[in-house]
């Protein structure tokens, strides 16, 4: 069983009144046990724990302490990153073949380990020289400093849990800020299990960290809200970020927002088209729930056709079903309710008109989870609801363009801009069309931008700022700039 507690000024605890909701399984629909049901009143004794932290304790100014912590925390989860991985399968539904790379073991191999290498080489302070800055014969000698946001509310999703949140929790604390971390209620162990390592086998000062779960979304509105908070950090839907981006505005706190997608799988007329689209059921991976995931396929109009049976053999040939079994790659949605959303937009793209190639509903091998038919669409335009909104789900619709100027303007007519994919036989020719597509991240003929040290958010609709990377130190710091007489 997972951990249930949460973790509130150096203390693992229970929620107010002893309260507990359900951790469900989304393969099998099974119980898997209680976790504290945190409210606002807990919530707000987490943010005076973190404001009090990172007033009283030293966090903010010791830099061999944090590298120290971070050390700590990296050999403690690493102690139990098997019962992790089982942990994720169980609760996220994901495959486990994934859990070896992007859902557990590729960012703990980095996420912490970056930005606690960085501490000792981020620019801390620079120079701006001498200067008569009001040119009255004054000198005077100019320094910027980065200096630590302060108290930071980390509000993270159930689709990559523990990826998302150690590439919050690196920067962040590399730069000295201190936070609470509101998991999502659909995934909660991972974070509680987080929780008890930092208590248990860390130094982090109480209140640096500190994790409060609760089924009630709401809850994370008190990181919004009060006043004590500096920056919210948030990753999850385009529509809850606007939420928090106005229940912030009155506190005039920084928010980072990496939000949703609808992202292109743009094959270039020069490509070769059977080696590419053999792989175009990907985008199905972990149940198509992935932001950054191209869920639009561009291909040549002049090859359409063609281009949509090489995608049907591609979808007819996809593995997916039990997330323990490691031959599959999409496993169950991770909910009911995002289980019948889905199938809502599925149904939505056939009264618009769209031409279902391959599943399209429940599958009727399954007596049990909450899972979806890999579907391809056909026949789609750019300007239909299942090719604009974020479906979050196995769902791949193929667009045909003219030329490259028809290609850039359908990947550019979207309210996002998260991430896409471009195959080209000529790199050129790839890169000078990367360049013109209003996106954060792009990978080009297979390319992986992914790491750390790359920054990552979107454009438009996609979010504010940007995670990983130098970016995403900086967007942790405030600035300051000083001056006093200069010598002589």
């Amino acid at each position: 069983m997972g951990e249930s507690r949460m973790l509130i000024d150096g203390r693992l605890v229970d929620a107010e009144g002893g309260a507990t909701f359900e951790n469900v399984n989304p393969a099998t629909e099974e119980v898997l046990g209680p976790v504290a049901d945190g409210s606002p009143a807990d919530m707000a004794r987490a943010v005076d724990a973190a404001r009090r932290a990172f007033e009283t304790t030293g966090w903010a100014s010791d830099t061999e302490a944090r590298k120290a912590c971070l050390d700590q925390l990296q050999t403690a989860i690493e102690s139990e990153q098997e019962d992790l991985r089982q942990e994720l399968v169980s609760e996220a539904g994901t495959p486990a073949l994934i859990t070896y790379g992007p859902q557990l073991d590729a960012p703990l191999r980095e996420a912490l380990r970056w930005p606690r290498d960085m501490i000792d080489e981020f620019e801390w302070s620079r120079s701006l020289g001498p200067k008569d800055a009001m040119g009255v014969g004054y000198q005077t000698e100019r320094e910027v400093w980065k200096e630590p946001v302060g108290v930071v509310g980390v509000i993270v999703p159930w689709n990559f849990p523990v990826e998302i949140i150690l590439n919050k929790l690196g920067p962040l604390l590399a730069m000295g800020n201190t936070c609470i971390l509101k998991p999502a209620p659909d995934t909660p162990w991972n974070a509680t299990r987080l929780g008890r390592l930092i208590a248990e086998e860390t130094d982090i000062p109480p209140g640096v960290v500190n994790i409060v779960t609760s089924a009630d979304h709401l809850v994370g509105e008190v990181l919004s809200t009060s006043a004590e908070v500096d920056m919210v950090a948030f990753t999850g839907s385009t529509a809850t970020g606007r939420r928090i981006l106005e229940a912030s505005a009155p506190t005039l706190k920084r928010v980072f927002l990496e939000l949703g997608g609808k992202s292109v799988n743009l094959v270039l007329d020069d490509a070769d088209l059977e080696a590419t689209l053999a792989g175009s059921a990907v985008c199905c991976m972990h149940g198509g729930q992935g932001c950054a995931i191209p869920t639009r396929l561009l291909v040549p109009r002049s090859h359409y056709d063609e281009a949509v049976e090489m995608a049907r053999a591609a979808f007819e040939s996809w593995a997916y079903g039990d997330p323990t079994d490691l031959s599959v790659l999409q496993g169950p949605q991770i909910s009911r309710r995002q289980q019948e959303r889905v199938l809502g937009y599925i149904q939505q793209g056939r009264a618009e008109g769209a031409t279902v190639v391959s599943g399209g509903g429940r599958p009727n091998h399954f007596d049990r989870g909450w899972y979806v038919e890999p579907t391809l669409f056909a026949d789609v335009d750019n300007t239909m609801a299942i090719a604009q909104e974020e479906i979050f789900g196995p769902v791949l619709v193929v667009i045909g363009f003219d030329d490259d100027d028809d290609a850039v303007r359908i990947a550019n007519e979207s309210p996002y801009g998260l991430s896409g994919m471009i195959t080209s036989s000529d790199l050129d020719r790839a890169k000078t069309v990367a360049r013109r597509i209003r996106t954060g991240t792009l990978g080009i003929n297979g390319g992986i931008w992914y790491g750390a040290d790359a920054p990552f958010g979107g454009y438009k609709g996609s979010g504010l700022g940007r995670q990983c990377g130098t970016e995403g130190l900086e967007i942790f710091t405030e600035t300051k700039t000083v001056g006093w007489p200069a010598e002589g």
